[in-house]
């Protein structure tokens, strides 16, 4: 097995709201913006070089995002290629991987322009070749998605194949009878089953901890197990201590526990999970802001024991209360008339002056992304 590789930095062009952003990426970061500011659309560049990785298939990729036109930026109209550049290293930088891939549309079908794989500064990949040249169909797919064409690149397919979107739905959880399920779901779909499919040991040890937790934030649980029912379906069984001497077991307690407890245990599961690029979209919905500052640092236990790097969307002033989280983990999405602008929030001199002045970190961040327009939403209470 290869060495486990980390994003160092991401170069876009053209994919939805951003016309230019060169970016680096740290061991942990997280996102502030206005809503429709980008901060999903980043993330789903991830998600999408993922979906690649694991084999998904150019063509597929594009079409669940409903073609290259609703890809491509608004500000494309001169050059309507998109184009993404992405930077991996190990630890140590010995090995330094860059990913591109350009790509337009062909007869309303997605199509390489150009994919190039760079390895410590020589090309190992550069599209298109003489047998693209004689044989254009083969433009339809990337050699990122085909394990005999990736294998010179494995390391870099795998890690890139390593990538987790999580954005659960509590009810998704709630209603397996009546919701489809789907395979690595970011919703939660198939959440109990990931559980369910787990080695036992792993299981019990990942379940005892979630128990654990989720008594400390107050839901009176002592133990907390997986168990199949009715049709295989998989099921939260939980011994509960309120009221009883010796405690209650309860079944299909999914039904009973609140969105943020749902919630809790998805993201705490996530944490635990093998190494990989984790992306949380707002993982402070449903809860109480006392849990919601010690996420961070729940991020950080995790990425001690598994390594495991994180990109964090974020509205919430809690999530960034932690004095250990820095102006270079944080990166500002500001909309212009000309895409959104991105950049790390230690690049501005006055967010540097405000935080060495004394003033909390949320209160130098959040202004710098609120829209200037809010005041007018007073206008239609009136």
């Amino acid at each position: 097995m290869g060495s486990t590789l980390k994003f160092r930095g991401i170069r876009l062009e053209h994919w939805r709201n951003f016309k230019h952003i060169d970016i680096p990426i740290q061991d942990r970061m997280f996102l502030v913006g206005a809503n429709a500011s980008g901060k999903s659309n980043l993330l789903d560049v991830f998600r999408f070089l993922g979906e690649l990785g694991q084999g998904e298939g150019l063509q597929r990729a594009v079409a669940k995002r409903r073609g290259v036109k609703a890809i491509r930026s608004w500000s494309a109209r001169k050059n309507p290629i998109i184009k993404i550049s992405v930077d991996l290293a190990d630890e140590e930088q010995r090995n330094n991987w860059t990913y591109e891939l350009e790509f337009g549309e062909k007869e309303a079908l997605p199509e390489v322009i150009a994919e190039r794989v760079i390895h410590n500064g020589k090309y190992i990949l550069k599209r298109p070749d003489l047998d693209d040249e004689s044989d254009p169909i083969r433009l339809s797919v990337t050699h990122l998605e085909n394990y005999i064409s990736n294998l010179e690149f494995r390391d870099l397919a795998n890690s890139l194949a390593n990538v987790r979107y999580l954005h659960l739905v509590p009810q998704f959880i709630r209603e397996q009878s009546r919701i489809d399920k789907l395979p690595s779901d970011p919703f939660g779909s198939d959440f109990l089953e990931q559980v369910a499919s787990t080695d036992a040991n792993v299981r019990n040890e990942r379940l005892n901890y979630i128990g654990r937790a989720l008594t400390i934030v107050g839901t009176p649980i002592e133990k907390i197990e997986l168990k199949r029912g009715n049709r295989n379906r998989p099921h939260i069984r939980a011994k509960f201590s309120n009221w009883r001497p010796n405690g209650i077991w309860l079944e299909e307690v999914e039904g009973e526990l609140s969105d943020g407890s749902l919630r809790l245990m998805g993201l705490l599961w996530a944490m635990m999970e093998e190494t990989g690029l984790m992306l949380l979209e707002e993982p402070e919905l449903s809860l109480h802001p006392e849990i919601i500052r010690k996420i961070p640092q729940l991020l950080v236990k995790a990425q001690t024991t598994n390594g495991r790097q994180i990109l964090i969307s974020t509205h919430s002033p809690e999530m960034l209360h932690d004095e250990g989280i820095t102006l270079e983990e944080i990166l500002l999405f500001i909309p212009t008339d000309d895409g959104t602008f991105v950049s790390p929030a230690s690049s501005d001199d006055q967010a540097k002056l405000l935080l060495e002045s004394g003033l909390p970190l949320a209160d130098v961040v959040l202004p710098r992304t609120a829209p200037t327009t809010a005041g007018q939403l007073n206008f239609l209470l009136a």
